[in-house]
């Protein structure tokens, strides 16, 4: 029987950043790709996928999905039966980031959406990716989100609590993934949540900025095959 996958996206992603993992797991699991475009908030994002969700499923979440899924694991934490945190954080914004995501909605607002999208992709991908056919294919999912998405997930994303508390309650199987050229969430701050989750496994993803599962895909399914496995 297929285990249920419920797969979170990040900021301006779509089922697009799951692709290349979900097809090699495609003996092994039923996925589903939540759709965090729609609100604007973390707790909200996170009661529509609960609402969408098979009874019990393993979950995983990069980025802004890996906010969601931190919220997931207070809302419904025995729906849960394994948890994976991509290259993200337990942490708040600092000051900076949160002003830089003010100019980003304001930019959008008067107009410039396709400049603060195309301004994010040297944070996303290692530099070996950019100015390639995946940079491309980034730009595209960002351009498909559209900039209401990006307004309300910015919105969400300035408005989420300290998760750091909440993370020696984690008791499922946890796996903690990043690239290791991760400028947006560092592998340290992947170390520190690794540090706080009892009996959690970190994993390093080589040639990897911010988004290894387009990145280095093969490299992101083995490490959730294993985990999966535990």
């Amino acid at each position: 029987m297929l285990k249920p996958f419920v797969l979170l996206p990040g900021l301006l992603c779509d089922a697009r950043l799951w692709r290349d993992i979900v097809l090699p797991l495609r003996e092994e699991v039923a996925p589903l790709v939540a759709d965090l475009t729609l609100d604007d908030t973390i707790v909200a994002m996170a009661r529509r996928t609960l609402a969408a969700a098979p009874p019990s499923f393993a979950l995983a979440g990069l980025s802004m999905g890996g906010y969601v899924a931190l919220e997931i694991m207070r809302q419904a934490p025995d729906r849960v039966t394994h948890l994976a945190l991509l290259d993200t954080s337990a942490r708040p914004d600092t000051d900076e980031r949160r002003e830089a995501r003010r100019k980003g909605i304001e930019n959008v607002r008067i107009g410039k959406f396709i400049g603060v999208s195309r301004s994010l992709l040297p944070s996303l991908l290692a530099k070996r990716n950019l100015d390639t056919p995946l940079a491309e294919e980034v730009q595209a999912m960002a351009e498909r989100c559209g900039q209401d998405a990006y307004i309300r997930q910015q919105q969400a994303i300035l408005g989420r609590i300290d998760s750091r508390p909440t993370l020696p309650g984690i008791k499922v199987p946890t796996l903690i993934g990043v690239g290791t050229e991760d400028s947006l969430t560092p592998p340290e701050l992947a170390e520190e949540m690794a540090s706080a989750v009892p009996h959690a496994d970190i994993t390093r993803f080589a040639r990897s900025g911010h988004l290894p599962t387009m990145e280095n895909p093969q490299a992101v399914a083995e490490a959730l095959r294993n985990w999966l496995a535990r």
